[in-house]
């Protein structure tokens, strides 16, 4: 089975990779320490700290074997050269809803950098799909579970300007 690529952009690329970096130099440290700590307290068979310090070992791995999955299939978008004629991931897009008449801007980015609250949403969402290819001047409709939305597109620029 191919496994699905993981788009980024260098932002979310160095974000993973400083947390990766971060679990295996400094987490893994601090659990090994808490580990000794509480194996010097004698028995483990009731100790709360060896077994909350075992859990924090086992979600640390587990996030490490996560994120090294994650970067082994990653395709970097490189953002100073998005092309700008059409509405890609790591583009920023001005749009007008058709709507409520009020401008938002976003950008695209792939689905593990998605964040809303930031004006960041995937290329996998629904707004996001909808955009995709998409140019200045035109209209796209957007289904969603809500309802379908209209929006203009009013702009697109490389995210970095």
């Amino acid at each position: 089975m191919i496994e699905k690529k993981t788009v980024l952009t260098y932002e979310g690329l160095r974000k993973y990779e400083d947390e990766l970096h971060n679990l295996k130099v400094n987490r893994r440290q601090e659990v090994a320490q808490k580990l000794k700590e509480a194996r010097a307290q004698g028995d483990l068979s009731e100790n709360g700290e060896y077994d909350a310090a075992k859990d924090e070992q086992r979600d640390i791995e587990s996030r490490i074997e996560e994120l090294e999955k994650l970067l082994k299939n990653v395709e970097v978008v490189v953002e100073d050269e998005v092309e700008v004629d059409k509405i890609g991931v790591g583009c920023k897009v001005r749009l007008l809803d058709m709507e409520e008449k009020e401008e938002i801007e976003y950008k695209i980015v792939g689905s593990t950098e998605a964040d809303s609250i930031r004006g960041k949403i995937s290329n996998e969402s629904p707004v996001g799909r909808a955009l995709l290819g998409a140019k200045v001047g035109q209209t796209v409709t957007v289904s969603s579970p809500a309802g379908s939305f209209q929006y203009k597109v009013l702009g697109i620029d490389r995210s970095g300007n």
